[in-house]
């Protein structure tokens, strides 16, 4: 699509005079290429029902407001706000469309709720971000995705005493994540010792730092998967999701947290751990959005904490594509604040 017929149907759109169904009538996805000296002008509206990915070789300023997602050529270094590099602009386009085709309702919802969430404080977008989740879990892809992994039987695993490690010494907190069998994923259990840690922290100004850990080789794999799908419906998983909430008392602290990553630092790792002032990561550290492919959006705070690290656009990408940062690149997105060599 051009970047003028482009401009015309979100105009048409904001002012509520074109039917466009997109998601619901099989286009979920909408790209727009814009050629030199080309311009995408209209913000699309929060409501609109497709992904619109906006494609240019050489763009000159930030990614526009119209734009989902937003890819370029050239050196990553030298990439505009906003805007995602990569080696070939046909490729990743074809490799997006298959994606959001293959979990279409999830891509449009996360769009959606990315459009609406960049303009809200932290507890209204973080409220927004649950409710399309839970939505999410009544959906077919989701459903169907639950009844398979349901077929086979969880294995059995020791538990640690403590999901999470509290060491409190003077004005210093370190709170530590202690799954390492299972990659630190987080379960209930975690959930809720990493929430009782964040409200001392909240609850006691004399703690002036608070340090973000994770034990074992990774500091987190997201989200259980064992634990998905098992609360008895989406609205109850959506009002206890709001009540024990980490990413709001990591937001509500967060001027005095830095949390130290390594290894896999996926879905409600990176998520959480976005909210922190400070992000420090080991060189080996991975950072994903796992949860469009299996019918969801990122339910742990990712759709707020990274979009105000990386950019609604960044961020976008990052979950259609499924893909995977490495250090370097999340340190030039602004997720990581320092490499270090040793967490």
């Amino acid at each position: 699509m051009a970047a003028s017929s482009a401009n015309d149907l979100l105009t048409a759109a904001r002012r509520g005079t074109d039917e466009f169904l997109g998601v619901l009538d099989d286009s979920p996805l909408l790209v727009v290429e814009l050629g030199p000296g080309g311009a995408l002008t209209e913000p699309a509206p929060a409501w609109l029902p497709s992904v619109v990915v906006v494609s240019a070789q050489a763009p000159r300023g930030p990614a526009p407001d119209g734009a989902d997602v937003a890819l370029c050529g050239g050196h990553p270094d030298q990439a505009p706000p906003g805007w995602v590099a990569v080696d070939d602009l046909e490729m990743e386009l074809a490799r997006l469309l298959d994606q959001v085709h293959r979990s279409p309702q999830a891509s449009v919802t996360l769009v959606q709720v990315l459009r609406t969430t960049a303009r809200l404080d932290v507890a209204s977008a973080l409220l927004v971000e649950s409710l399309a989740y839970s939505s999410l879990q009544a959906g077919p892809a989701f459903t169907a995705w639950l009844a398979e992994r349901r077929s086979a039987a969880p294995k059995a695993r020791a538990e640690p005493d403590h999901a999470v490690l509290v060491d409190r010494r003077g004005g210093r907190l370190v709170l530590t994540l202690n799954r390492p069998q299972v990659r630190n994923a987080v379960d209930t259990r975690l959930r809720d010792e990493l929430v009782d840690g964040l409200v001392l922290a909240s609850a006691d100004p004399s703690i002036t730092t608070v340090e973000l850990r994770g034990a074992g080789p990774d500091f987190s794999s997201g989200g259980d998967l064992d634990t998905f799908g098992t609360l008895p419906d989406p609205v109850t998983a959506h009002l206890t999701r709001v009540v024990r909430s980490p990413a709001w008392m990591m937001a509500s602290v967060g001027d005095r947290v830095t949390a130290h990553v390594h290894g896999a630092c996926i879905g409600a790792g990176i998520e959480l751990a976005a909210f922190a002032g400070r992000v420090v990561a080991a060189p080996d550290t991975r950072i994903g959005l796992p949860e469009v492919p299996l019918g969801l959006v990122p339910g742990a705070g990712g759709t707020v904490s990274i979009v105000r690290r990386a950019g609604r656009q960044r961020t976008a990408w990052l979950a259609l594509a499924a893909a995977e940062l490495d250090v370097a690149t999340a340190a030039r997105w602004g997720l990581v604040d320092e490499v270090a060599t040793s967490s």
